[in-house]
């Protein structure tokens, strides 16, 4: 995931200039790159305490996890597309579908993480019934959506997602 936020970091762009208006012109790009760092970090947080309450990793869990870098790795590639086309719809619901496809796949590392080591385990516990997940997956539908209503709509809703997410999350904690 260090590797993900290095990439994004890389395309950044300077002002062209040592005014106000070169600092405006590239305040997008630099808001949308910090969106995709939240989000890129608080999967790094959670997918680190995830994997500590593990006993277990199954070959399955190996495979999951692997399909959630897949969805991260293309975080990059839709936070430069909206830098570059924030005002247009399909940039910001291509943007919800990698972040709606990253929490699939990482519920599907939870659940396969659940089934290696059990019901009863520290991570089943830890995970609980996951309702912010599940309030997320749907965030992410409803921004999709409204991204062709207005992209604004769907960049209110993923910062909502990343505020929810945020906010530290005990549930591992208290495990």
């Amino acid at each position: 995931m260090a590797v993900i936020i290095t990439i994004m970091a890389f395309s950044l762009r300077p002002p062209h200039g040592a005014t106000w208006t070169a600092v405006r012109a590239v305040l997008p790009g630099l808001l949308v790159y910090m969106l995709s760092f939240v989000f890129v970090a608080i999967y790094w947080n959670n997918h680190h305490h995830l994997l500590r309450a593990a006993d277990r990793i199954s070959g399955t869990a190996m495979w999951a996890n692997m399909f959630l870098l897949f969805w991260l790795s293309l975080i990059p590639v839709v936070t430069v597309w909206i830098r570059d086309e924030y005002r247009q719809p399909l940039p910001a619901a291509a943007y919800g579908i990698v972040a709606l496809a990253a929490a699939l796949a990482y519920s599907l590392l939870v659940r396969t993480l659940i089934r290696a080591n059990g019901l009863t385990s520290a991570v089943a516990r830890a995970i609980g019934s996951d309702a912010k997940g599940y309030a997320s997956l749907g965030l992410y539908v409803a921004a999709v959506g409204l991204a062709f209503v207005s992209p604004w709509i769907a960049y209110a809703i993923y910062v909502g997602v990343a505020v929810m997410w945020f906010i530290p999350d005990r549930r591992f904690t208290r495990s």
